[in-house]
């Protein structure tokens, strides 16, 4: 009797140490496929504070879509994405990176957001599509990444000085002595 409780107890140590690591394995591998995909290319335009190059491209391929502008300049777009998160609290400064790790994850961008292709590769229209099914979804979560994005990107083109004439937009003169 003793001997069949030492050898039920002796399977259930083995088998609970096979499980710890297939579950690590598991873990690693996750880890791995969850890692955003690295783009050996440099960001679009000059040098960035908060966006990293992935970031970069990812304003560069929605903020043409999100503002109607075929033309915009992404250098410009990303560099004022860039100086706007950087001017935002840290706790917010978190929750926008997590919100460009998740669209920078390979398996996210295919699966949560349902853009197939890279972002610097990814159609207007498929572009169109998942900023739509975010800002229309019943997921609060969802809806709330969208409206950060929209923001976000706004605030970049528009902020910048650069795309003023573009707008038909003339700075007073008095003002533009005060910007450095």
């Amino acid at each position: 009797m003793a001997a069949e409780t030492d050898a039920a107890l002796m399977a259930s140590r083995r088998q609970f140490l096979q499980a710890g690591a297939l579950g690590s394995a598991a873990l690693l591998l996750a880890g791995y496929w969850a890692a955003p995909a690295a783009d050996p290319r440099p960001a679009a335009g000059g040098k960035l504070e908060w966006l990293t190059p992935l970031d970069a491209q990812i304003v560069a391929a929605l903020a043409p879509v999100l503002l109607g502008l075929p033309g915009v300049p992404a250098s410009g777009v990303a560099a004022g994405v860039d100086r706007a998160v950087a001017g935002l609290p840290s706790a917010t400064q978190r929750e926008v990176r997590q919100l460009f790790d998740l669209l920078g994850n390979r398996w996210a961008r295919r699966w949560l957001a349902g853009v197939r292709s890279p972002w610097q590769l990814a159609s207007s229209q498929e572009l169109a599509q998942f900023l739509q099914r975010w800002r229309e979804s019943r997921f609060a979560l969802q809806c709330s990444a969208y409206q950060g994005l929209h923001r976000l990107i706004h605030a970049g083109w528009y902020g910048n000085p650069a795309s003023w004439a573009a707008l038909g937009y003339r700075q007073p003169a008095a003002v533009m002595e005060m910007l450095p």
